[in-house]
């Protein structure tokens, strides 16, 4: 009986095999770089993402498979790399500074975030349901010593422990559910699985197991009910390891959630799109409603993740090509946002003590009037104002609703629009229009940080004034 080698194509999986080379290096950097030159293992580790997001610019168009059909390289999963290549570098920029300041320089830093964007890219091109679970383990047990980093803050701690038991808990569900679907299939292939349910009708265990994906998907994401473990977690870890975490977590879990479902399930949408449909509402609304409630920046951040993660789910309800487009434009769009957003509060702290209050920022627009216009620049944004880019996302994703047939839930995606306006203005308020507290003058914006900032807000401007050529790419995003 002749063995049968896989077809091993390694220029496909290039981008996730440079980053993981780059991990591997700065791993064997760090034993020999002495302590006051840590920062260079990030600047190491940045060099390795530009050369694995060329990489990824290289297979566009190519729509090639490999490793038995396991892994694709087409334009929908390359544009997600890209995007995650991008919050990666940006949260780097970030957290050099920051890890100095709260002295916890140390290169494990930049392997682990290295290691969870190899997961990640892992995740987004994968088209088999064991390759999606690979890469989401490989993405969460790096994050769950992140989010615990600060070792001395029992908040960190805390933060970790419970990050770490839901994660368990919600791959056990992914892992079952992955069971049941292949016991009703006969395989974990994603073009396999959507063949079967084309010659017949789906079956009970099938459906629990796809009911098990979604709960899967829906903690990664941070959907209602599956939310809790979100603002402790964003509020414990290290604020460096939340605006990663925000960001690029949801385009990797969105991405698999995307191309499991509407290209593996399309079969079963008459079930699954209802079901979803309930959890957009649900996660809008109580992530709108939570947020109007919190007087900490970071929890505040924390449950607008979560109405954003709703914002993202009608795309997936809305089934179309123009869903699918809009929804990776908004993934980029909110990438750049959120980011630039926990920027703007890290470049505000005063070394290691962060000013995370909504009180604390009274008066900043005076002593810092830069930061505070990029802060509110980024606010204006994820509350859906033109001209910036969170607005042309919610139009995009709002129309593609619409025009599947689905406009009452767009309608109620205005409404939540409208309610998080209140909240995202808050801390403009105290910035321009509060009296200046105490210790403004004595804050310097670190250069990278100032960097990370400039280049968010830049692109935040540019994708709503300019959108046109992102929209094109995100459009030649479809799901091969």
């Amino acid at each position: 009986m002749p063995i049968l080698v896989p077809d091993i194509n390694l220029r496909i999986i290039a981008p996730a095999l440079i980053v993981t080379v780059t991990a591997i290096v700065v791993l064997l950097g760090e034993l020999v770089t002495p302590a006051e030159r840590k920062r260079w293992l990030g600047y190491l580790s940045i060099a390795g993402l530009v050369v694995a997001a060329f990489a990824a610019f290289s297979l566009w168009g190519a729509n090639a498979s490999g490793f038995s059909g396991m892994v694709v390289a087409d334009n929908f999963g390359l544009f997600l790399t890209l995007t995650i290549a991008l919050s990666a570098a940006l949260s780097i920029l970030l957290s050099i500074p920051f890890i100095h300041a709260h002295e916890i320089d140390q290169g494990e830093y930049y392997v682990l975030l290295l290691a969870s964007v190899a997961g990640m890219i892992v995740m987004a091109t994968a088209t088999d349901l064991i390759v999606i679970f690979l890469g989401l383990e490989l993405l969460s047990l790096p994050l769950y010593i992140l989010a615990a980093f600060q070792r001395e803050d029992t908040r960190s701690l805390e933060a970790g422990i419970k990050y770490f038991l839901l994660g368990a808990f919600s791959s056990a569900f992914f892992l079952y559910g992955i069971a049941l679907v292949f016991g009703a299939t006969g395989t974990t292939n994603l073009a396999k699985i959507a063949a079967s349910l084309a010659q017949s009708a789906g079956s009970p265990m099938l459906s629990i197991g796809v009911g098990l994906l979604m709960v899967g998907f829906a903690f990664k994401v941070a959907l209602v009910p599956f939310h809790w473990w979100t603002p402790d977690v964003y509020d414990g870890a290290p604020t460096t390891v939340t605006a990663f975490m925000s960001v690029a977590v949801k385009a990797a879990a969105f991405g698999a959630f995307f191309r499991t479902f509407q290209f593996a399930l399309p079969a079963l949408a008459l079930d699954w799109r209802a079901v979803a449909a309930v959890l957009a509402v649900l996660t809008m609304t109580l992530g709108n409603v939570a947020a109007l409630l919190q007087s900490n920046v970071k929890r505040m951040l924390a449950y607008s993740s979560i109405a954003h993660a709703g914002y993202i789910l009608i795309a997936l309800v809305a089934m179309s090509a123009n869903g699918l487009s809009s929804a990776l434009f908004y993934l980029l769009a909110y990438t750049v946002t959120n980011l630039g957003a926990f920027g703007a509060v890290i470049a505000l702290s005063d070394g290691a003590r962060e000013r995370l209050e909504i009180k604390d920022f009274a008066g900043a627009a005076r002593e810092h009037p830069l930061v505070a216009l990029a802060l509110t620049i980024c606010l204006l944004s994820l509350a859906g104002f033109p001209p910036f880019a969170g607005f042309v996302g919610k139009f995009l994703i709002f129309g593609a609703a619409v025009e599947t047939g689905w406009a009452w839930l767009a309608v109620i995606g205005v409404l939540n629009s409208l309610v998080s306006v209140y909240f995202y203005l808050r801390p403009v308020v105290q910035m321009y229009m509060s009296e200046p507290a105490e210790g403004w003058s004595g804050i310097r914006v670190a250069p990278l940080v100032a960097l990370a900032l400039l280049i968010a807000v830049i692109s935040v401007i540019a994708l709503g004034v300019f959108p046109a050529p992102a929209i094109a790419l995100a459009a030649g995003g479809l799901i091969r």
